[in-house]
């Protein structure tokens, strides 16, 4: 293959105002993406749905993985990163307004239309900035640099929930036993209607400022301009192994994200209100936050492999702690516990409900240091490996599913956690097996097969 180009002179001013740009971008579509999880119990609330059809919010989100990554990574390779961003950022509007639709007929499946164009936007969005940032500097410092970005993805995975929990978790239609009227419809789903409007208006002021700076982040960006393959990462062996572990980490994230306010809520756990519980999940987000600015200085002094391995630990000594905890009877409710973001009851279920939140703590650097150990050992060029990682996200689609489905069988959402528990122990065998492997500069160029 004839490669498409060497990497881009950076220079000073122009890399710093595209770092901070790209840097947005991690922020906007982590937001939009954890809105799910507040909407899920929307929906659920709203249609009287089961576990597994709730959960197909997850899916038409992630599903667009599977279906726009490939694409994505063709027209990143032939229009460059800046177009790439921008269209990207249309379409996460355009799915914006298709849910406002949605929300005034009162249709399902049309908001699950809407989140599937969202999740197409956020996609090329994807495929652009990781490699993007990683890119951005030298080779050895290309996990630390997409970490510490990821670390501004999860404040806005925080922001996304902490938001959707006081503006879609509003009204009386959360609360226990009441019955739902056509009035209490309308009313949530106008509460769904205001925000994505919010989010439509938002974005497409920001398209305006980064057509402003488009020259910038291309003179930033890795040099595209020839069609490359998407398929052509199929090739190398470590693009599929890192994909395979993007697939099962993100599955894994989304699954237990997707149904941790239903989990928390629970009358075995800490029997509290949806808005409540809404709040609470915010810390998930936030524990991953503080492991990405942790875990970026860490990076600094730990290999990036020793780290991933620590935390697939942690993650996996977590689940068990949920699933052992499945039976346990929580003491009554004595007294409540200030956390600023939200307020919980002091009681044993306290265990199991942090248990599942930490791991938002474990999981911090999983994703991006997967990203970039598969990016520096790949065959492939970086376009194509960036869209087959970044087609592996799809496994948020499928792995939330799976969830529900245990839960169904067994009737625990504590049992639900073998799901996540299988996916972090591949990761941690990702770990080891990154050791031992040859690197190469993150750019377009095929530098070498391994």
């Amino acid at each position: 293959m004839t490669p498409s180009s060497g990497p881009a002179p950076k220079a000073g001013g122009s890399l710093v105002l595209a770092v901070v740009y790209v840097t947005a971008l991690f922020f906007i579509w982590a937001l939009v993406t954890n809105l799910l999880d507040p909407l899920l119990k929307t929906m659920k609330t709203v249609f009287t749905l089961s576990p597994v059809e709730a959960n197909l919010t997850g899916f038409a989100f992630f599903i667009a993985y599977g279906v726009m990554s490939m694409p994505s990574a063709a027209f990143l390779s032939k229009f460059g990163y800046a177009k790439s961003v921008i269209v990207g950022l249309s379409g996460i509007v355009a799915g914006c307004f298709v849910a406002i639709a949605a929300a005034k007929l009162h249709v399902f499946g049309i908001f699950l239309v809407g989140l599937f164009v969202m999740a197409s936007g956020v996609t090329l969005l994807q495929v652009a900035a990781n490699p993007l940032i990683a890119s951005m500097g030298k080779p050895e410092g290309a996990s630390f640099r997409l970490n510490l970005s990821q670390a501004f993805n999860s404040l806005g995975a925080a922001c996304g929930l902490w938001f959707g929990a006081n503006f879609l978790l509003k009204g009386d239609i959360f609360k226990h036993g009441i019955e739902i009227t056509p009035a209490l419809r309308e009313q949530a789903l106008g509460f769904v209607s205001n925000v994505y409007l919010a989010i439509g208006v938002g974005l497409t002021l920001f398209i305006v400022a980064i057509f402003l700076v488009r020259h910038k982040i291309t003179e930033a960006a890795p040099k595209t301009g020839h069609l490359v393959s998407p398929f052509s990462a199929l090739a190398s062996k470590w693009a599929n192994l890192g994909a395979i572990g993007i697939f099962l980490y993100v599955g894994a994230e989304v699954a237990i994200s997707l149904n941790l306010l239903l989990f928390i809520e629970q009358s075995h756990v800490l029997n509290i209100p949806a808005e409540q519980a809404g709040k609470l999940t915010t810390f998930y987000m936030v524990f991953a936050m503080i492991g990405r600015f942790a875990g970026s200085a860490l990076l600094k002094s730990v290999k990036d492999y020793v780290l991933l391995m620590l935390v697939a630990l942690g993650a996996i000594a977590l689940c068990v702690v949920v699933i052992v905890t499945k039976d346990m009877t929580p003491t009554a409710h004595a007294g409540t516990l200030n956390l600023i973001l939200a307020q919980a009851p002091m009681t044993s279920g306290l265990i199991p409900a942090f248990a599942a939140l930490l791991i938002g703590l474990f999981n911090s650097i999983m994703f991006p240091t997967i990203f970039t150990l598969t990016l520096q050992r790949s065959s492939a060029p970086t376009s194509a490996t960036s869209g087959l990682l970044c087609m592996a996200i799809v496994g948020g689609a499928f792995l939330p599913l799976i969830f529900a489905k245990i839960e169904e069988m067994t009737g625990s959402k504590s049992l639900a956690f073998v799901a996540p528990l299988i996916c972090y122990v591949y990761v941690l065998w990702f770990s080891f097996a990154a050791r031992g492997a040859k690197v190469h500069e993150i750019q377009e160029e095929v530098v070498a097969a391994h």
